[in-house]
Parts: structure tokens; sequence; C-alpha cells
């Protein structure tokens, strides 16, 4: 068995894919008739893609919600779906979500952390924890280890944490995770909890593999569309060069992004691809595994193509596993993942 500490296996497959790539480009020929699964956030964005792709390729898939009446109303006229209610930065609501799938299914074949929360006001979530870790990394952390047992049933599961380039913006702060000694952030607590999806990937697949259960990470790219930044202050995109003083997008920026068929399309790749039989633990991008990020790339924010690579921190062994114990701590369960 190999696993990807300190990025290992992070050397691109050369599957043919690239950022243009759509989701109906990497679901030709899979065919996922008798697969169960669950996308968080799936009624929204990159996410409502995901699952009307998957759906289409005959998954029967279960979409969590926080916001139950939106869910229902964007997933209107999708077969073959399930919604229920969940709140990521509630963990009762976690456990009651996870114990009603496990009394009325089996088994869970792929398992895709999707949802998400970027560059909001300082909040915390009933134990105090800064939200976009509760939300992005510690729920995600908890839904997985409860629908565990029926992941290690389907014989080849996998567990896709959507995470983002904007690991780039902050490793793990072991010292300070919530911002409590800290002054508070937005951007590096929003990458700290991207990095956290990394790790978790990393040290899951470790753990995972022997019961056929792969994990992994992945940059959607940089996605036209999505309501995923709609509370960030203007002044950080005017800051990063995206946007002009009237809050406009610079039109030769929105031409270079990707659009929702396109930004789901490397979570569609991941979950699918049998290009990654045998495969875990790696960070991807673009539908295809990252180069590890040594300093040899150069990025721009007003070129979403140069946002790119996996830093070696967001897939450090030692932090893989420190991350893992540290999150039992906070969340106060064991999961050996065994």
């Amino acid at each position: 068995m190999k696993d990807n500490y300190n990025g290992a296996l992070q050397h691109p497959l050369q599957s043919g894919f690239n950022a243009t790539s759509t989701v109906h480009d990497v679901i030709k020929g899979i065919n996922l008739n008798g697969k169960t699964v669950i996308v968080t956030g799936g009624y929204a964005g990159i996410g409502l893609e995901t699952v009307k792709t998957l759906v289409a390729a005959g998954a029967q898939v279960i979409v969590p919600a926080r916001d139950t009446s939106k869910a229902i109303s964007n997933l209107e006229g999708v077969n073959n779906i399930t919604i229920d209610a969940m709140d990521l930065m509630d963990p009762a609501s976690i456990n009651a979500f996870a114990e009603k799938f496990l009394a009325t299914h089996d088994k869970l074949d792929i398992l895709i952390n999707n949802a998400g929360i970027m560059w909001v006001p300082l909040q915390r979530d009933k134990r105090g924890y800064e939200s976009q870790l509760a939300t992005n990394h510690l729920g995600h952390f908890q839904l997985t280890a409860k629908l565990w047992p029926a992941l290690k049933k389907a014989n080849g599961a996998r567990v896709v944490s959507v995470s983002s380039f904007g690991h780039q913006m902050a490793p793990f702060n072991f010292d300070d995770p919530n911002f409590t000694n800290r002054e508070y952030e937005t951007l590096q607590g929003y990458g700290q909890s991207k990095t956290a999806n990394n790790l978790f990937a990393v040290e899951l697949d470790r753990r995972g593999q022997a019961f056929g259960v792969r994990a992994f990470s992945l940059h959607p790219g940089s996605v036209l569309g999505t309501d995923l930044g709609r509370v960030a202050p203007m002044a950080l995109f005017q800051q990063m060069g995206t946007h002009d003083e009237n809050g406009d997008i610079y039109p030769e920026v929105a031409a270079k992004l990707k659009n929702t068929d396109q930004g789901a399309a490397t979570s569609v790749w991941v979950a699918t691809s049998p290009l990654l039989n045998g495969i875990g633990g790696v960070y991807c991008e673009d539908a295809d595994v990252a180069e590890l990020d040594q300093g040899n790339i150069v990025h721009n924010y007003d070129d979403p193509s140069s946002l790119r690579g996996v830093k070696p921190y967001a897939v450090d062994g030692e932090s893989a596993q420190k991350l893992w114990a540290l999150s039992e701590e906070m969340i106060s369960i064991s999961f050996p993942a065994n």
C-alpha cells in the first residue's frame, strides 16, 4: 500500500482532460447504476452540477442540506435524489443524518464533501469553533466518521473533499486554529480549513485503503456563477486584482473563469475515474492529479490558470496525523478508521 505522505504521489497522470473539460467530458463511459452517493451542498453551484451529472450516470444521490427549501427548489425535476436536513455547524444534525442513512442503506459508494463557506466575518459555532473550520473540515470529518461503516461495506468507496487553491493562503495553525489568541483574518481562516481538507484526505486514504476506501481532495478551479463568495467584502476581490473600483469583475478575468459544468468536472472525475483506481490521498485539479508546488509555480490571481499546485505543508504526513488527532479531540469522537 502506498500513501501520499509528503506528496509522494503528486504526479499528473496525463488524464487527457484540462481546465476546459466539463462534467459531460469526464463522465463519458461511466456507469453508476446501483451506486449510492452523498453530496453535501449538492443543491447550488458546482455541487448541483455534480449531483445532476451523477444522477444522469445512474447513481442514487442523497443531498444533505442546511436549507432544505432551497434544495427542493433547485433540485426540482432531478430524479433519483433524496434531500435530508443537515447543518455542518450542528453536530447533532450530522449524527441524526448519518443515523438515518445507516438505518436505510447498507453501503455508501461515494461521499463528496462539497459544502463549504468562504471568506466570512468571524463567526463561531456553539462550541466556540471558528465557522470556516467548523463547516469546511470538522463537520465533514464527523460526517465521514459516522458514515464509516457504510463506506467500508462498499468494497471500493471513494471520499472526495472539495478543497481549493485557497489552501495556499495558510497552513494549518495547530497553536490557535480558532483564532482565540490572534486577530481574525478571514483569508487565513479559509486557507487553513482548505489545508485541513487536503490533510484529511491524505490521512483518511492511508487508514482506509486496507478496507477499499480511497480519499482525495481537489481544487475545482476559479468558477463563475457560484454563491460561495457571497458574503466576502469586495475589498478582498479588489485587493486580488479581479474587480474594479465599482465592484465589477474585469471582463478579461471573467472570460478566464470556469462555468459550473467545468467547475464540477474535477469532483466528478475524482469520484468516478478508473484512472484513480489504486491511487489515493492525492490533491487534484483540472481533472488530473496536481503537481507539488515547491515554489516553482508563479501565481497571478487575475490569471486563474496559474492558480494551481499543492503546497507541501498540505500533504505533510506528520501534519496529517496531528490534524486527525486534533479533530477527534475537538469533536469528541474516536475515528480509528478500522
